[in-house]
């Protein structure tokens, strides 16, 4: 893809996986397509298109429709066939109505805060009711566009889906605009838009057309679309959500970010400044990819949920339906800076302000540190909030720095320390840690009140959220409170022949549990109708077999998830000799 359409450093999604895999962590985990057959190119999917009169083309925001079009209009050619095209987007309403719609969930002039939309797609058109049925002179009538499938009730659908990472590309390079809008804007307010609106509205919509959909399309890389059908996807996502998977994890660079991402996975680019991010399991944000004779299509992690959530999250489904709970990403300060100062909203505060249905809850598992790691966790037995909000409000005026230890604790950090971080706490990872950020599944309701004094990679101030933090701060977390109830002090609940299961309690605000295997040889694991979120935090590999022969081979600092539909999994170490493994699990109270 031309530079100009994307801006990162990270590489596209190759068209086939590397066969044998590099050793270590896999960048580009799949999971097997279990029933039809996959395809490549526009000529094969013009081929597969060309018997049907009306193709219903839908998709997600961000596809450049322009190159679809024409990729399958010159195949259509070389068939000789006509083709009448209708665009949906010749039917958007008024850019000014759209966004006097949108407007109330944009959060006014705050420049990373919303509230989640209840639009629905329909909402965005003034639709004819003269389309919609084929064309008796032409060989085929194709509707093309975000909300396609709305615009007839009949004709072979076919949904083109976009990882959301590579959205995100593109809009950075300002080569797409957010839904019904006639141009790009900067990246921080699209995205804004793009969570609080196009996301939540073409998600319901996805939800929706599932189960009609005839073809599914990975459109992330423009000159090979690859495709699979939609039973072939719903099939393969009922069995997923019976087993074991991993999602495609994807890395950012940050203004704090380090050096160990970036020193020890391969596969990564390594021209970057830094790593900050591993997005390993924050599931809005992430895809599952299928693969067939080493061909692989990735489609978001929510169709996933729509298909198979109740076989996913077992008994918990009632309580978050379609909505993944638990997020696994890693923080890497390796040579890098500390993070901001920061806080998450209380639950009624994201509820109220947000329209979020949980908050974000975290914990900091220091999978590496080194000897001088730290990390700021609590506030001083003296603490004095009109002191504290004095010095950061401050700072914000006249960049002058903050002696942030008069009023924040500063522990010291070693590996499988385990850091509690329920809503309203004030926090930070010191330097010198690879953090695993054990979180329910909201990412993005940070509240920074001191960063330190720094630019973001763009070259501007990051936003500081000082008046939000200072009406979510739980000032009474302090002093020996932290040690008692913010340090979790594991303890060991149950062995075997051979293994350790330790329970590594956290606080009581927060809505799920962890739980830590130390096993030389293998352990049977019950899931009980929940479903478990593991990493394996020390050794080298691991096997995880689940009913029915799915086996599941993973490496060191790896996420994967087991579906509560599972019953059950068999955790064997691939190590050398009696050489420990150790497995973090996580899952809902």
């Amino acid at each position: 893809m031309p530079d100009d359409l994307r801006r990162t450093s990270q590489f596209l999604l190759p068209l086939y996986k590397e066969e044998p895999a590099p050793d270590g962590y896999d960048i580009y985990p799949v999971y097997p397509l279990t029933s039809g057959a996959m395809a490549s190119g526009y000529a094969d999917l013009a081929m597969d298109l060309a018997p049907h009169r009306l193709v219903l083309i839908d998709g997600y925001a961000g596809i450049f429709w322009d190159e679809f079009r024409a990729g399958l209009s010159n195949e259509f050619r070389k068939l000789g066939l006509k083709a009448n095209w209708i665009l949906t987007s010749d039917y958007f309403k008024p850019e000014e109505q759209i966004n006097r719609m949108t407007e109330p969930f944009l959060g006014g002039d705050d420049p990373i805060f919303g509230y989640r939309s209840d639009l629905e797609l329909k909402d965005w058109f003034d639709f004819p009711g003269d389309i919609g049925t084929a064309d008796p002179a032409r060989a085929m009538t194709l509707i093309l566009g975000s909300g396609a499938f709305l615009f007839s009730p009949a004709g072979y659908r076919v949904y083109v889906d976009l990882p959301k990472n590579e959205l995100q590309f593109r809009s950075r390079a300002g080569s797409i605009s957010n839904l019904g809008a006639s141009a790009a804007i900067e990246p921080k307010p699209a995205y804004k838009r793009f969570y609080f609106v196009d996301w939540p509205v073409l998600n319901r919509h996805k939800k929706r057309f599932l189960p009609l959909i005839d073809l599914i399309v990975d459109g992330q890389r423009p000159g090979d679309p690859v495709f699979t059908s939609g039973e072939a996807l719903r099939n393969s996502l009922g069995a997923a959500g019976r087993g074991l998977f991993r999602v495609r994890p994807w890395f950012e660079p940050g203004p704090w970010g380090g050096q160990w991402i970036r020193s020890r996975i391969k596969g990564l680019n390594s021209e970057v400044i830094n790593y900050a991010w591993s997005f390993e399991l924050i599931v809005p944000e992430n895809g599952l990819i299928f693969t067939q004779s080493g061909l692989m299509l990735e489609v978001s992690f929510d169709f996933l949920m729509f298909q198979a959530g109740e076989l996913v999250l077992g008994i918990h489904h009632a309580v978050y339906g379609d909505e993944f709970p638990i997020r696994f990403d890693f923080l890497d300060t390796f040579g890098g800076g500390n993070l901001s100062v920061q806080c998450h909203p209380l639950p009624e505060y994201m509820k109220s302000r947000f329209g979020e249905r949980f908050t974000q809850e975290e914990c900091y598992y220091i999978l590496d540190a080194a000897e001088d790691a730290t990390c700021y966790l609590g506030f001083q037995e003296n603490i004095d909030p009109v002191s504290f909000r004095s010095d950061l409000e401050r700072s914000f005026r006249s960049s002058e720095p903050v002696d942030i230890a008069r009023h924040v604790q500063v522990h010291p950090s070693k590996r499988h320390d385990f850091f509690l971080i329920p809503p309203g706490t004030v926090h930070g990872s010191g330097i010198n840690n690879l953090v695993l950020e054990i979180s329910t599944t909201p990412y993005i309701f940070t509240f920074k009140m001191y960063d330190w004094l720094r630019m973001d990679l763009d070259g501007k101030p990051r936003p500081l959220n000082i008046s939000r933090a200072m009406e979510n701060l739980c000032f009474d977390r302090k002093g020996r409170y932290v040690e008692e109830n913010l340090i979790s002090k594991p303890v060991m609940i149950e062995t075997g022949a051979g293994w350790e299961l330790w329970q590594l309690p956290t606080h009581e605000k927060h809505s799920y549990e962890v739980f830590r295997y130390r096993f030389s040889g293998s352990v049977r694991v019950e899931t009980k109708g929940r479903c478990h979120v593991l990493s394996l935090v020390e050794g080298t590999s691991m096997t995880v077999e689940v009913q029915g022969g799915v086996t599941g081979h993973f490496q060191y600092a790896e996420t994967l998830v087991v579906a509560a539909a599972a019953r059950g999994y068999t955790l064997v170490n691939e190590g050398a000799g009696d050489a420990m493994v150790v497995v973090v699990v996580a899952m809902m109270k």
